[in-house]
């Protein structure tokens, strides 16, 4: 074993351990910011920079070639960075005392070694492989070799495929299967699908996935795999010529607690504001590294390649003698489900739960733009905030056309500390095409203001069942028609519009009011309060009542009781 790369001129060597987004933005930010250090990046795969988020496009089709996916090659960078890039090249150990890195080519099994005067580790997660008897056979997808196994199964035209979880990845694979003409099962442990949501939006993901022709199993697992089929643990047998995994990933850390480095609560790697590990000449970034969480304070475990960037950033930042500070994450994400979008940001209601943080929670259904404009759809919003100072804590977002824009703009809020009724005065860009005069971030900020101001008192869609039972009269104010199509079993129908003139119905109260989506209901109940009469609104109206009923195995009337 001999050492390569003996030091040219006394110059400092950063070796990064991994390429893509993490490590290939350290490397050149870095030598954007310093022409003189030597920088080695040392890939034990074929490709150091690619796009591999766009790996399931690959796989289905709509991105056609496998050069498109390759953003730079090891000759690019150099010819561009100077960057001295090694595909190819598993490093094996780390030698801390030395400073020397041992490396393996994976193309010819040679053991070299590399010194550094500060290592920075990208290796990035990798699948979740359970303990499933057959699971050999299972593909998966996170680097371009995996896309071209892939790519070769689905040129061999299966019939049917099961994909192993519901989470991002499973569910753009589910997609882009079926676009090639594939029957496709979906299989998940827990109840819902896309567990980042809360159930009364998930349950949308998964009426799209139903109605494109995919097979949803939801509180179901995998036994075993079989040659052809796939066991699941109620006993029943699926149809599995193709058996995708997409249960989630792990932080790859066998480097960095092999070289005796320290792990965080999550089991990343933990690191400082500069991303530093407990060895000062050692640095972390990407999917292996702990992150400070925007909304506990603690560290946690995001998989995102943007978060990995912005890491890499700061530690060439902090290499180059620039004056660096940590930025928490919030975690927004987005997946496209067929003709679907689903966002989310912050933390979801079950994690603020199980944290036994205090929090309220609005439903909207607005309009992605203006609904005199031609081709306006609906979206189902939901917000949570503080019910004490207004913090924004969260928000999730499923429709069909401006999703991205609107979590955006909450994800912005989020970072720059507005709270949930500062949303109402944010001067966003209108015209029909694009938004209403009262943009759906708007809203919510109106709904937060309301809440928060006590002008409103919302009822949760879980609290209606109690409620009616304490005696709450139930009244749907809704047209006629509505409610003879669909209601919630046992209310009253009075339309808002004949409230007035039909009070003697409802006599004192209490009153539990409820509209399509809670604008109505919002008015009504303003109404009734103005004259005396108890009464609390149905946040997000019967569709996210439905929704939620749904998603709770709840039965949902078809038609209003007689």
């Amino acid at each position: 074993m001999g050492t390569v790369d003996e030091r040219k001129g006394g110059r400092r060597q950063v070796v990064i351990i991994g390429g893509v987004a993490g490590g290939m933005s350290t490397a050149t930010r870095l030598r954007r910011l310093d022409s003189d250090v030597r920088i080695v990046v040392l890939e034990r795969s074929g490709f150091v920079s690619f796009a591999n988020c766009g790996l399931p496009y690959f796989v289905g089709g709509l991105i056609e070639e496998e050069e498109d996916l390759t953003l730079q090659t090891p000759e690019q960078l150099f010819d561009r960075f100077r960057l001295d890039v090694r595909v190819h090249s598993e490093v094996t150990t780390i030698d801390r005392d030395r400073h020397v890195v041992t490396v393996r080519s994976t193309d010819s099994d040679l053991v070299s070694e590399v010194e550094y005067d500060q290592l920075v580790l990208s290796m990035g997660a990798a699948p979740v492989r359970p303990r499933i008897p057959g699971y050999d056979r299972v593909r998966t997808l996170r680097t371009v070799e995996d896309a071209e196994r892939l790519h070769l199964d689905v040129d061999v035209a299966p019939k049917s495929a099961v994909v192993i979880g519901a989470g991002f990845i499973g569910l753009e694979m589910a997609e882009n299967l079926v676009a090639q003409g594939i029957d496709v099962t979906i299989v998940e442990a827990t109840p819902q699908v896309l567990p980042p949501l809360d159930p009364e939006l998930a349950i949308l993901v998964a009426d799209e996935l139903e109605a494109h022709g995919v097979h949803v199993e939801v509180s179901v697992a995998v036994d075993s795999i079989e040659e052809r089929t796939v066991t699941l643990s109620d006993g029943r047998v699926l149809d599995a010529e193709l058996v995708v995994g997409a249960i989630g990933v792990r932080p790859d850390v066998s480097l960095a607690t092999s070289a005796g480095l320290e792990l965080g609560p999550s089991g990343g790697i933990a690191v400082n504001d500069v991303n530093q590990t407990s060895d000062i000449n050692i640095f972390a970034v990407g999917d292996a590294t702990e992150k400070p969480d925007a909304i506990s304070g603690a560290t946690s475990l995001i998989a995102l390649a943007n978060v990995a960037n912005r890491q890499g950033r700061r530690v060439a930042d902090h290499l180059a003698g620039l004056e660096v500070s940590a930025v928490p994450s919030l975690g927004t994400a987005i997946v496209k489900v067929f003709d679907l979008v689903a966002a989310t940001t912050g933390w979801n209601e079950r994690r603020l739960r199980h944290a036994d943080r205090r929090f309220r929670a609005i439903h909207s259904h607005p309009f992605d733009h203006a609904t005199y404009y031609p081709g306006a759809t609906r979206m189902a919003a939901k917000l949570l905030f503080d019910p004490d100072d207004g913090a924004i804590l969260g928000a999730q977002i499923v429709g069909r056309n401006g999703v991205d824009k609107r979590i955006d703009v909450i994800a912005t809020a989020m970072a720059g500390g507005l709270t949930a009724d500062r949303l109402a005065d944010l001067e966003l860009a209108y015209a029909p095409p694009f938004s209403s005069a009262k943009d759906p971030v708007n809203l919510l900020g109106y709904m937060a203001e309301n809440v928060l101001s006590g002008a409103c008192d919302i009822v949760r869609p879980d609290e209606v069942d109690v409620l009616v039972a304490q005696g709450w009269e139930l009244v749907d104010v809704r047209a006629a028609d509505e409610h003879a199509r669909d209601a919630i079993p046992g209310s009253v129908n009075i339309p808002i519009d004949e409230l007035r003139d039909r009070l003697f119905e409802i006599g004192v109260g209490p009153v539990l009011v409820y509209c399509e989506v809670g604008q109505r209901g919002h008015t009504a109940t303003t109404l009734l309060h103005e004259l005396g009469i108890n009464a609390r609104n149905l946040d997000g109206g019967f569709k996210t009542w439905s929704a939620d009923r749904r998603a709770r195995g709840g039965a949902v009337s078809v038609n209003a009781p007689p």
